[in-house]
């Protein structure tokens, strides 16, 4: 029998010394109390923020208030460095031109494309990550998974043109993970998803020639762009920006989404709970933090070995609770109702409360602060992927084809850490928060019995006025997760349906808007709809490459209705976002024809030509367009008017 991996620790292990913490720490009461209302509206966080600040623990907020003021051309996107002519900064009225030439509006547009390639790049490498997986069971090569969703599998593989008779479902993986794996390059020089957007709407594509020819092909012309001495217009830089986005949003995220739905599971309708008091103050606390579903997967399945669990009791503690954080927990949450702790800026502070074992991390979105955190405590940082290796934290290399072997040796590290644990330091607070989750698209249509014409005729009817995805992540330029839940309830209010990924989904189950009792924040109409189909009026369509669900949902309604998606009276919002893959998102939102509106202004204001053009020139290119809006309120009032326009357009 094989061997469990043994960690490896990244360089040293790291200590916040009792001087660092003196230095941190706020003496004053009142202005503690003044700081955790204005750093967050979660209620659960604010006992954990209230002791962090008191004992000196630093956290994200303390480091965004250290880099204030900001600078104002990196904030304007005007500075570059690129290469070592520069670095170069725009200051006019002389300033005008980096050493090479490039204007401010090269400049900015560069930078942009750089971030949207980037945010690409991520969740494209993320499906890619999931496709090899499938393609590792259908080959043999891994015995740690399994096909979940088998008619899901021959669906895709219909769409694929793969042939299904006489065939087992090993090989159909193989040979569908492969046709997938192809599109990451450019021998098919298109992409197969694109197929599921209306005629319309690909049209729009194809005479602005922003149709992806290849997912990494995408990403590597817009890497080559940015380079000193090629792109030099900046219309056309951003034009590649749509291009890109798009390779994402209908390429590797769509891939990521349906193929973690084929080995895992579709998710369905189910209920869980959110909020730090998830955790259990007599169980083993571990939780998965990231964005790959491949390796949380199985850590579900080793929680519930029985000698990991026997070991649990060995040290006292009554049981292994496996509880989610951030993305890699959307996914446990949707597939397996695992309870949810928190997102972006909860993930330091659930090592304060000092009752967690350990925190299991991917890639994406991890603070390289959490072993700085985790000294202050008993809880080990565990990184599992060679591409994202943190100094501080223990490394397994996580690999499909030992998967449960890993998983395994994971948790036993963390159920022999809990004798370590000091219970004079642990804090749990407050109470968890009931959540309905699981809305894939099938879900979704499954409960509007079978075909979403019920949602059209409500649509029509007026009691649902649109649709608004609310995605994207935390910042600190926002109070904690107001952007999302102050939104949600306003266009709820409006009879809105607001439909959430990542983030935003998580903020609003724990400000209670995930469950169907929320319906009662609702206007009348879609209060009437929600409890008679005993659904929240927000609903939890999972990750945020789900995204790629919201794609589907709305290309599915508007090809039900022969109408290009820009026609639709939907729209998308970003409230809190603060990362590339975010500007990804929300490009591939505005090309596919959905009106976005952006809560944080990004770094482009240095350039007025490349603002007028996100905001006003694609409306006559995609039919689309972006907007920013820090107020959530006065977001919802462009949203809303916007829904009302394209409802007079269709008549409706």
């Amino acid at each position: 029998m094989a061997e469990e991996p043994k960690p490896q620790l990244i360089r040293e292990k790291l200590d916040v010394c009792e001087l660092d913490r003196a230095r941190m720490s706020l003496l004053n009461p009142a202005l503690i109390e003044q700081k955790k209302h204005e750093r967050t509206t979660d209620e659960n966080a604010k006992p954990v923020l209230d002791l962090m600040m008191r004992e000196g623990i630093e956290t994200v907020w303390d480091r965004f208030e250290m880099q204030q003021p900001p600078c104002k051309h990196c904030e304007a996107g005007t500075s570059c460095s690129r290469c070592t002519m520069g670095p170069c900064r725009i200051i006019p009225p002389h300033r005008i031109r980096g050493v090479c030439g490039a204007d401010a509006d090269l400049i900015v547009s560069r930078n942009l494309l750089d971030m949207i390639a980037t945010g690409a790049a991520a969740h494209s490498d993320h499906g890619r990550d999931i496709a090899e997986t499938l393609y590792l069971l259908g080959t043999g090569k891994t015995k740690d998974y399994e096909i979940a969703d088998k008619e899901k599998l021959l669906r895709i593989c219909t769409e694929y043109g793969i042939k299904t008779d006489g065939k087992t479902p090993e090989q159909l993986a193989a040979e569908l993970a492969g046709a997938m794996l192809d599109e990451y390059g450019m021998r098919k020089n298109t992409l197969q998803f694109l197929n599921r957007a209306p005629k319309g709407t690909r049209e729009i594509w194809d005479t602005l020639g922003i149709s992806p020819r290849g997912i990494d092909r995408e990403v590597v012309d817009s890497m080559h762009r940015v380079q000193m001495g090629v792109g030099a217009d900046y219309v056309n830089m951003l034009i590649q920006g749509l291009r890109t986005s798009l390779s994402d949003g209908w390429g590797g995220s769509m891939i990521g989404t349906e193929v973690s739905d084929i080995l895992f599971g579709t998710p369905t309708i189910s209920s869980s709970k959110m909020n730090l008091a998830v955790l259990k103050s007599d169980h083993v606390n571990i939780s998965v933090h990231g964005h790959n579903p491949v390796l949380s997967e199985v850590m579900v399945r080793a929680a519930d070995d029985p000698e990991l669990t026997a070991l649990a009791l060995k040290y006292g503690a009554k049981g292994i609770n496996l509880v989610g954080m951030c993305c890699t927990g959307n996914e446990l949450l949707m597939r397996k109702g695992i309870p949810m702790t928190g997102n972006h800026l909860n993930q330091e502070l659930i090592i304060a409360t000092g009752a967690l074992e350990a925190m299991v991390v991917d890639y994406q979105c991890i603070f390289p602060s959490l072993p700085r955190t985790a000294s202050c405590y008993h809880t080990q940082i565990i990184s599992t992927s060679s591409k994202a290796t943190i100094p501080g934290s223990f490394f397994f290399d996580f690999h499909a084809e030992n998967a449960y072997l890993t998983a395994k040796a994971i948790m036993r590290m963390a159920v022999e850490n809990f004798k370590n644990r000091n219970p004079q330091r642990v804090l749990i607070p407050g109470e968890p928060v009931p959540v309905m989750a699981g809305f894939s698209t099938e879900a979704i249509k499954n409960a509007l019995g079978g075909s979403f014409k019920p949602l059209i005729d409500l649509i029509v009817a007026g009691k649902i006025r649109g649709a608004v995805g609310i995605v994207g992540c935390n910042n600190p330029h926002v109070k904690h997760d107001f952007g999302h839940v102050v939104l949600a309830k306003e266009l709820i209010k409006r009879n809105i349906l607001c439909v959430e990924t990542g983030c935003a989904a998580i903020a609003s189950g724990k400000a209670g808007l995930l469950r169907p009792e929320a319906a009662s924040h609702a206007g009348d109409d879609l209060r009437g709809v929600c409890e008679s189909l005993k659904i929240p009026p927000v609903l939890h369509m999972g990750s945020c490459v789900d995204n790629s669900r919201i794609l589907v949902l709305a290309a599915e309604i508007a090809n039900a209705l022969n109408v290009p998606i820009h026609k639709l009276p939907i729209a998308g919002a970003a409230p809190e976002w603060y990362s590339q893959k975010a500007v990804s998102i929300g490009a591939y939102f505005v090309a596919s024809g959905v009106y976005t509106v952006l809560g944080v202004m990004p770094h482009i204001a240095g350039s007025p030509a490349t603002v007028s053009l996100l905001t006003e020139g694609l409306k006559d290119a995609v039919k689309a367009s972006f907007a920013v809006e820090p107020d959530p309120a006065k977001a919802a009032v462009l949203i809303s008017d916007h829904i009302e326009l394209k409802r007079t357009g269709l008549g409706i």
